[in-house]
């Protein structure tokens, strides 16, 4: 099930050549390197090897795993630089949701909203290590063509599948450009055509945005068929997903109204039926997360063969301390680092008697809301995210722990991989999104009705209290998660999101689209105070880092950012 993967690393001679080729590459292409492509290329493996690199660099960090010195990114903290580990901080901490104090690497600019094109290290990976993501994808475009693999004489044997891998490569490549569009704005295009001394021109946002929109498009009916495709990797409905994402932030990132867009590709997500909602929500986020149907896109995690500080391995870690794992099992033993704590707000979303954490009641089967997963336990614990001066502190029980994410599987037993690195698997898309999505778009003017959106909530809150068609024995089911048409809004939705997708890397654009991110909407240790402050607009936006400014003079930075 999890071979893509394998690949990564049983072909290491290819993932170290393309890792040299990368090097400080920042946003240039490849280096095509004729010798070293006839030996990565000369069989079929070859180029599965290229494709796995292509998904593997969203969630592992380098060649070695475990942190091992052998980075994908030069220069760079490797275990920081994991990709869903660097959104985390740039979608999450800088949010509602989670707080982290540390001052390393720009983590509390993040948390402050103070970042500058210099002095958060965070926000420089995310930017590279997406063009990273790119560079792959565009190396495995210009070699996996039908001339090439006749010349190489692999045609017969890959002819039936070619365009599948093609297809699959300018998916991964249009999903970094619409993070790159939603996180940088206008940023530098780069495809496999594009030459090696080629400075590359930089594209308006809403270029960006078309670009991956046609991409997603093309590939559509190249991708596999719903369901068809190898677990760990993408088929058509991931298509429609990013499709659905993309239209319903249109109008905050182009300024073009595509609610109707949106709700059609989420409505074909819901109705395609291969990714039904799971049965419980928290099986979504354990250690054996592969058999979740739910799952769309799922970043592929192993405890043994892919190691790494970052992905899911993050997710627990940073999450829990070690006197946690007495009271539940984390999965990672005393491993917990004591970072993340959930801020104020995100606890307050829930309801109060849901919050606290029942030693006799680990996973909260007597919650209404089985989603409201807190550590409130821990010896002198309070929800306050400061100390009793008034300030900000690493004390991990000044505010509340945060525990969907267990290391463990659905028995609640470790995975045969051990608790050293986790097994989860990161689930970058899932059905109850889209579900979420499609009654937004409904509420924005897209052509579906009120019933119809009323139903979409209705199903994810069932799932999320297990009741009606949810329950299970065992588990309460005696308080319906469904609300009437009248207490449907915008604002619901936007809170149910905060509840529904708590860590899943969508809060700060929610938040934008819904104008309450900058001003008007503050949290704990906003614009570095207490209880929040507004900050400029212009953090709707991070900067192009300086050091792309320094290499590419032709840019143009952000607005209200120093060029």
């Amino acid at each position: 099930m999890k071979k893509i993967i394998a690949y990564s690393f049983n072909l290491l001679f290819l993932v170290t050549f393309l890792a040299s080729c990368l090097g400080d590459l920042d946003t240039m292409p490849l280096d095509n390197n004729q010798l070293v492509s006839d030996q990565v290329y000369k069989t079929k493996d070859g180029y599965t090897g290229v494709l796995a690199k292509c998904y593997s660099s969203l969630i592992l960090t380098g060649q070695q795993g475990g942190d091992g010195g052998n980075g994908d990114l030069e220069g760079a903290n490797e275990g920081y630089s994991g990709y869903v580990r660097l959104l985390f901080y740039l979608q999450e901490m800088s949010t509602d949701n989670f707080l982290m104090p540390s001052s390393s690497n720009g983590l509390r600019k993040c948390l402050n909203l103070q970042w500058d094109a210099s002095n958060a290290s965070v926000v420089t990976w995310t930017y590279q290590r997406l063009y990273m993501s790119i560079a792959y994808c565009n190396e495995l475009l210009r070699e996996c063509t039908e001339g090439k693999l006749q010349d190489r004489g692999l045609w017969e044997e890959m002819k039936d599948e070619y365009i599948g891998y093609r297809a699959e490569a300018r998916f991964i490549r249009a999903y970094c450009y619409s993070m790159l569009c939603d996180l940088f704005g206008s940023v530098p295009y780069v495809d496999e055509h594009t030459g090696v001394k080629e400075i590359p021109v930089q594209y308006t946002r809403k270029q960006i945005f078309e670009y991956a929109e046609s991409e997603l498009l093309a590939v559509e009916n190249e991708l596999k068929a719903p369901g068809e495709n190898e677990y760990g990797r993408i088929d058509r409905v991931a298509d429609w997903f990013l499709l659905a994402r993309m239209y319903l932030n249109a109008e905050s990132w182009i300024h073009e109204n595509k609610y109707q867009e949106a709700y059609t590709y989420a409505k074909k997500v819901i109705t395609d039926g291969h990714y039904p909602l799971a049965s419980d929500y928290r099986e979504i986020f354990l250690a054996d997360n592969k058999t979740c149907k739910e799952i769309i896109w799922g970043l592929v995690q192993d405890g043994q063969r892919a190691q790494s500080s970052a992905g899911t391995n993050f997710y627990v870690k940073a999450f829990v301390n070690g006197p946690m794992d007495e009271l539940y099992k984390t999965g990672v033993g005393s491993r917990g680092w004591g970072n993340v704590r959930a801020k104020m707000t995100l606890v307050d979303a829930f309801d109060a008697d849901d919050v606290a954490f029942d030693v006799n009641d680990t996973w909260g089967n007597g919650k209404k809301d089985k989603r409201a997963q807190f550590m409130t336990a821990l010896p002198n614990q309070v929800k306050e995210t400061w100390d009793s001066e008034l300030n900000m502190t690493s004390t991990f029980t000044c505010g509340y722990g945060y525990i969907k994410w267990r290391n463990v599987t659905k028995d609640d037993q470790l995975c045969a991989s051990g608790d050293a690195y986790t097994s989860i698997d990161f689930p970058l898309f899932r059905t109850a999104d889209a579900y979420l999505m499609a009654a937004e778009a409904i509420l924005r003017g897209a052509n579906g009705t009120e019933t119809e959106a009323l139903g979409y909530v209705n199903e994810v809150r069932s799932r999320a209290y297990m009741s009606g068609k949810y329950a299970k024995s065992g588990v309460r089911s005696d308080v319906s998660g469904e609300i009437g048409l009248n207490e449907l809004s915008l604002n619901f939705i936007l809170s149910e999101r905060q509840k529904e997708l708590a860590s899943e890397l969508t809060r700060r654009t929610d938040l934008i689209r819904f104008g309450k991110y900058t001003k008007g909407n503050n949290w704990d240790w906003k614009n570095g105070i207490r209880l929040g402050g507004d900050v400029d607009d212009k953090y709707q936006l991070f900067p192009i880092p300086e050091s792309e400014l320094t290499n590419n003079p032709a840019l143009n930075q952000n607005d209200g950012y120093k060029q």
